[in-house]
C-alpha cells in the first residue's frame, strides 16, 4: 500500500516538502518506509501528487513531488451542525462524516447537549486520517463549539439548513431534497442540523422550523441515535443534492495510471 498523506505546504511538480511530526512517525515507525519509496500527497488546494521519500531518518523526512495525479476538484459545501456527543460517538461522527464529504463540522450547544467539552486537536487529527483513507482531496474544518443563539445570530441566510426534525410536521427527507432541486441553485451552500441525544427541546425545534432558510425533514418511523441520524441525512443529501453520482478513483489504480475521470 502506498501511504497517502495530508500536508499543509504548497505542492507543485519538482518541489520538496518536509514531513510534519505525524507524517514522519507514520512513514518511519508505522509503515517502515525508506528513501525512494512512493507516497501520495494532498493539501486541500493543489490536488494530489505522486511523490517519493527523498530523505528519512530519526530527525525527520523530506518528500519530493514528481507528478500531479489529480487536479483539485470542487465538492459540495455542506456543513454538519451537531450537538456534541460522548467521546466515542463524536469521534465516530467526525470520521464517518469526513468520509461522506462534510466540508465543515460545527458543534452546537443546545439545551439537552450531553457534552460541552471537545478535544479539538484530536477531532482534527481524526478528520485528517479519515480524509487520507477515503481519498478525498480536502480535509474538513472543525469549528469551535457555539451556543445555538450565537450560531443563528451569525448565520448566512444563503446557506440552506436541513433540519432533522424528530417531531412535528416534516417531509420525508428524499422528498424534501427532490423538491429543493427545483428551487435552490446547485451551487448553494448547505448545512445538516442534527440535535442531541434526547432530541432538541420543543422551543428550539419550533424556533428552527420558523427560519426562512430551514427545511424540516423526517428520517423515517424509527428513533435514531444522534450520530445515526446525522450520517443518514448526509448520505441522502449526497445522493440527491451532492456528489453521489461521481465515482471514486479506483483503490487498486497504480501510481502512474491515468485516473482523471475518477
Amino acid at each position: 500500500m502506498i501511504p497517502r498523506l495530508f500536508v499543509t505546504k504548497d505542492l507543485s511538480v519538482g518541489g520538496t516538502v518536509a514531513a510534519d511530526e505525524r507524517a514522519h512517525h507514520y512513514l518511519r515507525n508505522v509503515m517502515r518506509r525508506s528513501v525512494g519509496d512512493a507516497v501520495t500527497l494532498f493539501n486541500g488546494r493543489d490536488g494530489e501528487f505522486e511523490a517519493e521519500i527523498a530523505a528519512i531518518d530519526k530527525r525527520g523526512a523530506s518528500l519530493f513531488t514528481k507528478k500531479q495525479r489529480r487536479a483539485q476538484n470542487s465538492a459540495p459545501d455542506v456543513w454538519l451542525c451537531f450537538a456534541p456527543l460522548k467521546k466515542d460517538a463524536t469521534d465516530f461522527l467526525i470520521e464517518k462524516g469526513t468520509e461522506l464529504g462534510v466540508a465543515a463540522f460545527q458543534p452546537v450547544i443546545t439545551r439537552r447537549t450531553m457534552a460541552s467539552r471537545l478535544n479539538h486537536e484530536r477531532l482534527a487529527a481524526n478528520a485528517i486520517e479519515a480524509a487520507e483513507q477515503c481519498e478525498r482531496l480536502t480535509v474538513p474544518e472543525i469549528k469551535q463549539a457555539v451556543a445555538l443563539d450565537a450560531l443563528l445570530a451569525a448565520w448566512d441566510h444563503d446557506r440552506q439548513m436541513i433540519l432533522c426534525a424528530e417531531a412535528g410536521p416534516a417531509a420525508p427527507i428524499a422528498d424534501a431534497f427532490n423538491a429543493l432541486t427545483s428551487r435552490v441553485s446547485p451551487t448553494n451552500r448547505w448545512a445538516i442540523f442534527c440535535g442531541p441525544e434526547g432530541g432538541l427541546h420543543v422551543s428550539e425545534l419550533d424556533r428552527l422550523r420558523k427560519l426562512d432558510f430551514a427545511t424540516p425533514v423526517g428520517l423515517g418511523p424509527r428513533i435514531l441515535r444522534a450520530d445515526t441520524a446525522a450520517l443518514t441525512a448526509l448520505a441522502v443529501f449526497q445522493s440527491i443534492l451532492g456528489d453521489g453520482k461521481l465515482r471514486p478513483p479506483h483503490p487498486m489504480t497504480p501510481i502512474g495510471a491515468d485516473i482523471s475521470d475518477g
